[in-house]
This record gives structure tokens, sequence and C-alpha cells, in this order.
């Protein structure tokens, strides 16, 4: 691909984020931009857009390394692997989960940016509580404990009071 589609690339995503009014900020390495996309269940998700000479890659954070239940916390990512439409759940070296995905810059219009960034938010936000039950649930339990004998707010773990209290 030649320079002007990496360029019409980049033209095409700051007009897609600026049409859906979504916070945006230029990143780090050249081509990127870092998206701020608004979740219910997790209060954002941050992913990264980054155009490359022939390609688009999306990397977004989706939960940091598990503190238990390994086997089951890994097992329910790939199982959702098999419905993610073009990304897939992948680890880092320190065991953070992120949603990432890689499509040639062809492939690329407002259609499949706007269906990107819906299936990226959807991954990262849908199974959140899901996977912070499977681990880190004994976590959650201490730090509910904590607040309740200290008479702190519970309001960020009221999705999970069935379980802790």
């Amino acid at each position: 691909m030649s320079g002007a589609n990496r360029q019409q690339v980049g033209e095409l995503i700051e007009r897609v984020l600026g049409d859906n009014d979504l916070e945006w900020e230029p990143g780090v390495d050249d081509g990127e931009y870092v998206v701020t996309l608004p979740g219910e269940k997790k209060l954002k998700t941050v992913a990264s857009l980054t155009v490359g000479d022939n390609d688009l890659r999306t990397t977004a954070f989706v939960v940091r390394q598990p503190d238990e239940n390994h086997l089951e916390f890994y097992k329910f990512l790939l199982r959702r692997n098999l419905r993610l439409p073009g990304l897939a759940y992948a680890i880092d070296s320190s065991g953070d989960v992120y949603v990432t995905g890689r499509v040639p810059h062809t492939a690329v219009d407002e259609t499949y940016l706007d269906n990107l960034l819906g299936a990226l938010l959807h991954a990262a936000d849908e199974p959140f509580n899901d996977l912070l039950v499977l681990g880190f649930l004994t976590s959650m339990k201490k730090e509910w404990d904590w607040r309740v004998s200290r008479g702190e707010s519970t309001r960020n773990l009221e999705a999970f009071k069935h379980l802790l209290a």
C-alpha cells in the first residue's frame, strides 16, 4: 500500500471517531489513535487503532491477569474467541488480557470501523463481570469485607453483592 492509502485510512479513522463523538488522542506510535469507548459493565475501554504501512492493528485492554481459577478463566475467553468477528482475545507477557485484530487497509471503510469499534467494546465490556467473578472472586470478597468492616462504600461492588455478602 502507498503512503496515500495509509493517510486515507488515518483520515477516515479521525472522521469516524469525530462523527461518533468518541474521545481520542494521538498515541505514542506513528499512526496510532487511542480511543476511549464508554462502557456499561466496565466504565471505559481504551483501544489503540494503529495504521501501519499495510494494515490497521487494533488492541484494547480487557482485564489484568486473573488471581485464581486460571483454567476456567482462559477457557471462557477461548470459547468467546469463536464468536468474535475478526478479533481475538490474547494475553501479554504479564498475563493481562487484551482483544486484538489486524486487517489490510483495503478492508477499512466507514462501516468496517463502526463495526470494529462496536465489536471491540462488546468484547471488552460484555464479559467483564463474568471475568471478574471467574478470576478475582476471592479478592472481591476480601475487598467487600474490608469495606463493610470500615463503613466504606461498596457501590462499585454492588453488581456482585449476591456473591459477596
